[in-house]
């Protein structure tokens, strides 16, 4: 399929340099498994699973035909007062993956929405319990909750909020890289002090103005940053102490790249509210959700108004879509099926292993990973941060590779079923690339 000038101008990508694309178009047209095909014809390897998302592969028979039978059946239905049944059927079977107590699901259209629907449960929990002053949000440095406004505000990517003004008040807590931690395989031993800020951040708004704190249990857009042994431990008995409700943002977490159902069953440690999205559907419709305990949903549902009043104001036209639970019902059943999470912890060693030879490369600064996660920081070139994790990314894509870049990382999340020649094959071709530098 030609693409003409006209229908390149009309596109405004996302998170794209569209100087550069449009002058060198990387085009995809096909995918099936763990690979997908460019417009010339070439085979290239999904390291990635699309943007963290197509974990079972692409073009997964079971999921495409629950989509199709749905489209068939019942296209759309209005979200607003009536319901359909899939909804409720993959609200109950999402809560058999989430930690116990993590019951009630209210469905968004993505991950930057179901952060949205996080931020406003929280605060709206604390105005129900008569305590209206609990308003303000903690989030971290370097965190990445996507990108609507309350997500880029208790987000910690500067360039992801720096173009945009005015945002919502939030306090970051520091991220946990530290000269101790580099090149740590899995949870670095070192830096669960660091959760010791947020006690110092509370008590300086003071305990009575905070309503939640917001944190990836590993963070994954800033280049796979997992926590330190303790840190999230600490982080939830001050929490506690405080009366703060815990959220974590479990977009990229959950789901099976870590090797468990979530971030918070891999790391030992609860939330209040806890997102997810993109494995939800393995990325073939979008969808996201805020999962609650039943406690705070149940604050809502105490309400003197009549019953037939909003107890939350708030929804999205596309919140539980028919199809969209037809393929998040099909690829969670895969998960369990496929015996996934199971699958990921044996593969992972591998890829620890694979991924830690690229230490020997002086242009690398430090190297994370957790599960079928990995992240690798690069040397600057002066001033410039994001130029050589991109240099890098075009030479894996020109050797039949995809892998992300991001400030100054590459980032690397393959499919599931991912084999270890396909891995060998890799980060062959990343040493090769890293070589050039």
């Amino acid at each position: 399929m030609t693409i003409t000038g006209a229908q390149f101008d009309a596109h405004w990508m996302p998170f794209t340099g569209n100087r550069q694309f449009k002058k060198d178009p990387r085009i995809i047209v096909e995918a099936e498994g763990r690979y997908y095909k460019d417009s010339n014809g070439r085979k290239i390897f999904d390291g990635l699973s699309g943007l963290w998302t197509c974990g079972l592969g692409h073009k997964v028979t079971k999921i495409n035909e629950a989509i199709k039978e749905q489209i068939d059946t019942l296209d759309f239905s209005p979200s607003f007062q009536f319901g359909h049944p899939k909804s409720f059927q993959l609200a109950e079977l999402i809560t058999s993956f989430s930690p116990k107590g993590l019951d009630r699901v209210f469905f968004t259209g993505s991950g930057s929405d179901a952060v949205e629907t996080a931020l406003k449960i929280a605060r709206a929990y604390w105005v129900n319990k008569g305590l209206p002053s609990k308003s303000a949000f903690i989030g971290r440095i370097k965190g990445y909750h996507g990108v609507n406004f309350g997500g880029i505000s208790v987000g910690g990517i500067e360039t992801n909020r720096k173009m945009f003004g005015e945002l919502l008040s939030a306090n970051h807590l520091r991220e946990t890289i530290t000269p101790q931690n580099i090149f740590s395989k899995g949870q670095p031993m070192e830096g669960a002090c660091l959760a010791e800020e947020l006690e110092d951040i509370i008590c300086s708004l003071g305990a009575e103005n905070v309503a939640a704190v917001i944190l990836e249990p590993m963070s994954g857009s800033a280049g796979v940053i997992p926590p330190p042994k303790g840190y999230l431990e600490r982080i939830r008995s001050i929490c506690d102490a405080h009366e703060v409700l815990l959220i974590f943002d479990e977009v990229i977490c959950g789901l099976g790249r870590l090797g468990w159902a979530s971030g918070s069953e891999a790391f030992g440690v609860t939330p209040d509210i806890m997102t997810i999205a993109k494995q939800l559907t393995n990325g073939v419709v979008p969808m996201g959700a805020a999962i609650v305990k039943s406690s705070i949903h149940d604050v809502f549902m105490d309400s003197n108004l009549p019953h037939y009043m909003l107890e939350f104001p708030h929804g999205y036209t596309y919140s539980a879509h028919p199809v969209a639970c037809a393929a998040g019902l099909a690829s969670l059943s895969l998960l369990k099926e496929e015996d996934v999470f199971n699958r990921v912890r044996e593969i992972a060693p591998y890829f620890e292993a694979r991924i830690h030879e690229l230490r020997q490369y002086s242009v690398v600064k430090d190297i994370r990973n957790f599960g079928l996660a990995g992240g690798i920081t690069l040397e600057h070139y002066p001033a410039e941060p994001a130029r050589r994790p991109f240099e890098i990314a075009m030479r894996m894509w020109d050797k039949g590779q995809y892998v992300r870049y991001g400030g100054d990382t590459i980032q690397i999340a393959p499919a599931f079923a991912v084999l270890e020649d396909e891995l060998d094959r890799l980060f062959e071709s990343l040493e090769e690339s890293l070589k050039k530098f």
